[in-house]
């Protein structure tokens, strides 16, 4: 039974979840625990794994099967080829790979570091607060160069991965 993914409105995850469940459709929704970040309290929440998809399992991919699921409240189109034509299973082995790393309850982090020429802001240390624009990186050392307008100068400056944000 091949599983394919589906491309949902922003947000609207646990809504397409919900009703295609309603439509005994078997869907898959992977979520992670994340620490949320409000200003006011830190608290865990479960945010999807990948934010604006999920997994359907169909049996058949006849034209009734796709049409009841493409009627979901939220669905915006069930991946495929570029033409559109027909969708493409996602493997076994890599559904089943996402459901042990939800299931083995390891803190996973999705880290966006900015890229050269994007603006980033300073979250910890002297410069907390400040923000500038990359220069230059080095992933592998979590280098970063970033130009600070304040300054009249570049700074280069090592942080780790949660001192500096994309803004």
């Amino acid at each position: 039974m091949p599983w394919y993914a589906v491309h949902t409105r922003s947000r609207h995850e646990d809504r397409v979840y919900a009703g295609l469940a309603q439509k005994s459709v078997r869907a898959f929704l992977p979520k992670i625990e994340m620490w949320s970040r409000r200003k006011d309290r830190r608290k865990k929440i479960e945010i999807p794994m990948f934010p604006g998809y999920l997994f359907v399992e169909l049996f058949s991919l006849d034209s009734e099967t796709k049409l009841n699921v493409l009627k979901t409240f939220g669905v915006v189109r069930i991946l495929g080829n570029p033409k559109g034509a027909e969708p493409i299973p996602v493997p076994d082995a890599k559904i089943e790979a996402i459901r042990r790393i939800i299931e083995s309850k390891v803190e996973v982090q999705q880290i966006q570091y900015p890229k050269v020429g994007e603006p980033a802001l300073i979250t910890d240390g002297p410069f907390t607060g400040i923000e500038g624009v990359v220069v230059s990186t080095d992933y592998s050392k979590e280098l970063f160069v970033i130009s600070i307008e304040l300054l009249q100068r570049s700074v280069a400056i090592k942080l780790e991965g949660f001192q500096i944000k994309k803004i």
